[in-house]
C-alpha cells in the first residue's frame, strides 16, 4: 500500500481539501485498494474538528465525499507514510521539527508544474477556497500520474 499524508497548518481547509480531492483521483483511477491518503496539521488548534465550511462547500459543490476529523501531525507519520506533502514552505519546516523518517517530504505545488505560485495560500486567512481548490486540483493529478509512474501502476 502507498500510503500519502497531505499537511498544513490547522488541518481544516487545504490539507483536508488536497486528500479528498487526491482520493477522489485515484478512486476514479481505480487505484484504491493501492493507494490511501490521509492529513494532518502542524498545529493543534483545531484537532477533533471537521472541514472548515469553506472547504466543505466545495468539496459538496464538486460531488466528493468526505469525512475527516483534524488532527495533528506526529513523528510517526513519518515512517507510516511514503509521501509527505505539504502546502507551504512554514508546514515542511513543521515536517522537518519532528526529525527524519523514510517518507518523502515535498510541496504539494511540486506536482503542478504550470500554478502561478509556489505555495498553497491559506484560505483560512485569505477567503479564497475556490482558488485553493483549482491548485490542489492540478496538484492532484500531477501527484497521482507520479506516484502511477513511480511505482508502476
Amino acid at each position: 500500500m502507498i500510503r500519502v499524508l497531505f499537511v498544513c497548518l490547522g488541518n481544516i481547509c487545504r490539507s483536508p481539501m488536497a486528500e479528498a480531492v487526491f482520493r477522489h483521483r485515484v478512486k476514479l483511477a481505480g487505484l484504491e485498494d493501492q493507494i490511501e491518503a490521509d492529513s494532518a496539521g502542524t498545529g493543534d488548534w483545531h484537532v477533533g474538528e471537521p472541514p472548515h465550511h469553506g472547504t466543505a462547500r466545495l468539496l459538496a459543490d464538486n460531488q466528493i465525499e468526505y469525512d475527516h476529523c483534524a488532527r495533528q501531525l506526529t513523528a510517526r507519520d513519518l515512517n507510516h507514510f511514503d509521501y509527505i506533502i505539504t502546502m507551504d514552505e512554514a508546514n515542511r519546516r513543521g515536517v522537518g521539527r519532528l526529525g527524519k523518517g523514510r517518507a518523502r517530504v515535498a510541496a504539494l505545488l511540486d506536482y503542478a508544474p504550470h500554478a502561478r505560485v509556489a505555495e498553497v495560500p491559506d484560505p483560512y486567512y485569505t477567503g479564497n477556497f475556490e482558488e485553493v481548490y483549482h491548485l490542489v486540483s492540478q496538484a492532484a493529478d500531477g501527484l497521482l500520474a507520479a506516484i502511477r509512474e513511480e511505482h508502476g501502476l
